[in-house]
């Protein structure tokens, strides 16, 4: 069972900085995909940015493109996300998730597992 620990979240300013981290449980994570999603209030879950365990480039939506940078630190089994430039618009609630496979989706419902999620807040 894999299991997944999100941290980092709280309030900041707009342009401010963030780095979430997500603690995962299961030590050998070659062949999964490592996403970051975020829920706001009334709107569907959306995705964030993902890249392959095993490395190469990330995918991010153009919405974040340029601030966020997702990462990995294989020693601590730990996905990163660091989040620059907030926005206001940038606040929500911010899942980690795993996908069992080595091609990339942004669609929620292709990942596995998932985090308890951590608030994000960016005050104007």
């Amino acid at each position: 069972q894999v299991q997944l620990e999100e941290s980092g979240g709280g309030l900041v300013q707009a342009g401010g900085s963030l780095r979430l981290s997500c603690a995962a449980s299961v030590r050998t994570f070659s062949n999964y995909i490592m996403g970051w999603f975020r829920q706001a209030p009334g709107k569907e879950r959306e995705f964030v940015a993902a890249m392959r365990w095993s490395g190469g480039n990330a995918e991010y939506p153009d919405s974040v493109k340029g601030r966020f940078t997702i990462s990995r630190d294989n020693a601590k089994n730990t996905v990163y996300l660091q989040m620059n430039n907030l926005k206001p618009e940038d606040t929500a609630v911010y899942y980690c998730a795993a996908r069992s496979s080595v091609y990339y989706s942004m669609t929620p419902d292709s990942y596995n597992y998932w985090g308890q999620g951590t608030q994000v807040t960016v005050s104007s």
